[in-house]
């Protein structure tokens, strides 16, 4: 049994594969998650689902089948590394970031059962299933380098995100100020002006809603100036954390 959870650990914990790359085991799953949510994806067109209905379930119950066991399976090997031994380092493992997301992988598929007379239920259910590609994470040693770009510039990018809070909550407050006389439905309160202040910080810009008096095109021109800036500066925070973390990851290996 150890000999079978030492392979097992092997082919499916990535750290535990001691070749380059990815082991055959990951390499099958890896295509296994792409075609699995290419069904999903196409399975929402109603023309091509209402075809092939019969199709589309086996299929899905073959994911289903398959992801189930790889889980089960990833349990049982997660024994082989000493932080998850017994029964509490298992029940701790299944508590990880990656065994949760395995689960709700597969869960889409029994909860199924119970939506079928709730059609909004099932296609809630069927987008879930697309959390199958964020598996793929695991398998991506770029995934561990953007989480800890993230982690060492938390400060700033929570530092821009309450610039630009601030910055939606005063363009709507005096857009209010001087357009809900004019438009009470758009403007006529700060959460109704809120709407248009993310369309124009975020550079989306729909149109759906303008300002109409001078004050208020001044106010819109100052908000769409400063959300371009407000926008660019997570990106940069981010850019720069990213080059950082890939630059001492490959200093490593070369070492």
């Amino acid at each position: 049994m150890t000999k079978t959870r030492a392979r097992l650990y092997g082919q499916l914990a990535p750290e535990g594969w001691v070749k380059f790359g990815l082991s055959p085991t990951n390499k099958l799953i890896c295509l296994l998650i792409l075609l699995a949510a290419l069904t999903a994806i196409i399975e929402t067109e109603a023309s091509v689902r209402d075809t092939a209905p019969f199709l589309f379930n086996t299929l899905e119950a073959c994911f289903a089948i398959i992801f189930t066991i790889e889980y089960l399976a990833r349990i049982y090997a997660a024994g082989e590394n000493p932080k998850y031994g017994g029964i509490a380092g298992r029940l701790r493992y299944m508590l990880s970031w990656w065994a949760l997301v395995d689960l709700l992988a597969i869960l889409p598929f029994f909860l199924g059962f119970l939506a079928i007379n709730n059609a909004f239920l099932l296609r809630l259910l069927r987008i879930v299933r697309l959390l199958r590609l964020s598996r793929l994470g695991r398998f991506s040693q770029a995934w561990s380098a953007l989480a800890e770009a993230v982690k060492a510039r938390m400060y700033e990018l929570l530092l821009s995100l309450g610039l630009a809070g601030l910055l939606l909550l005063f363009s709507s407050a005096c857009l209010y100020a001087v357009e809900a006389a004019h438009q009470p439905e758009a403007f006529g309160s700060v959460p109704r002006a809120l709407w248009w202040s993310i369309a124009t910080l975020t550079t989306v810009g729909y149109g759906d809603v303008t300002p109409i008096t001078a004050w208020g095109k001044l106010f819109a021109g100052v908000t769409a100036i400063a959300g371009i800036g407000l926008i660019a500066m997570p990106t940069g925070i981010l850019a720069a954390a990213c080059s950082n973390a890939f630059q001492k990851k490959n200093a490593k290996e070369g070492q």
